[in-house]
């Protein structure tokens, strides 16, 4: 059985209630460390809303969320939230050149100016766009614009990571070419992460553990066969599951 101790973070007992709806309860949930989980489910299930609350950036209504066995408290929310790292399906840039953005989590953490340059190149290399350091954020393509936003992620050096859909609205081929790069880049890291997803197809690129959420619950977790009912190669992904599961609740 896995302990507190070996975990990345653990969340017990934690729920989200907001106009009097309740938006998630989850008896336990954690990650190991160094482990890549995919968090799947139908819209409205509450998966965003999970990922959030683990990252710190929204209250829940109860509940206890450990970061290698240190609770999480008002005290040591920002220390907590600077061992992190979230990209969005938005990259959200700044009108400012790449290089800029890469560098500018790295400024807000205090990390030194010349090392914040070298880090955030490292990852601009890394992922293939250190040409384009000089150019205009605002003026990038859709996949370009994404690398800069993972490349911003992964310069803070997070021990976890946590991305929301980051690949949704990329055309297939750029998609299929960043999950391949991200999927080898978290392999060497060994950088814990979640990652919340609608598209079955991403799972096997990145993750070797899923967890299922619906209308608010877990309601399954496991290795990629042991959840979708297949093998660990990238194709078009059924929910075979899904329905047996809803029967059961």
């Amino acid at each position: 059985m896995t302990t507190i101790e070996h975990n990345a973070l653990t969340a017990e007992q934690i729920q989200l209630v907001k106009d009097r709806k309740q938006i998630f309860y989850i008896d336990r949930f954690a990650l190991r460390e160094g482990e890549v989980v995919a968090l799947v489910g139908p819209n409205g299930a509450g998966k965003t809303s999970l990922l959030l609350t683990l990252a710190l950036l929204q209250k829940p209504t109860g509940g206890r969320i450990q970061f290698n066995g240190i609770p999480a408290s008002p005290r040591n929310l920002l220390s907590l939230r600077r061992q992190m790292a979230v990209v969005f399906q938005e990259p959200l840039l700044m009108d400012t050149t790449v290089l800029e953005n890469v560098m500018a989590g790295l400024r807000i953490r205090g990390v030194p100016g010349e090392e914040a340059r070298r880090r955030a190149g490292e990852w601009l290399e890394r992922l293939g766009i250190a040409h384009l350091a000089k150019r205009p954020a605002l003026r990038l393509s859709g996949g370009e614009a994404q690398r800069v936003n993972l490349a911003r992620a992964f310069a803070l050096q997070p021990k976890i990571l946590f991305m929301d859909e980051p690949f949704a609205s990329l055309d297939y081929p750029t998609r299929t070419a960043l999950l391949e790069e991200i999927g080898t880049i978290l392999r060497e890291t060994r950088i814990t992460t979640l990652f919340v997803t609608h598209d079955y197809t991403e799972i096997p690129f990145l993750a070797r553990r899923v967890a299922v959420m619906l209308d608010g619950r877990l309601i399954k977790t496991g290795t990629v066969a042991e959840v979708l009912g297949i093998e660990a190669i990238p194709q078009r992904i059924a929910a075979p599951w899904e329905q047996d599961v809803r029967r059961s609740l």
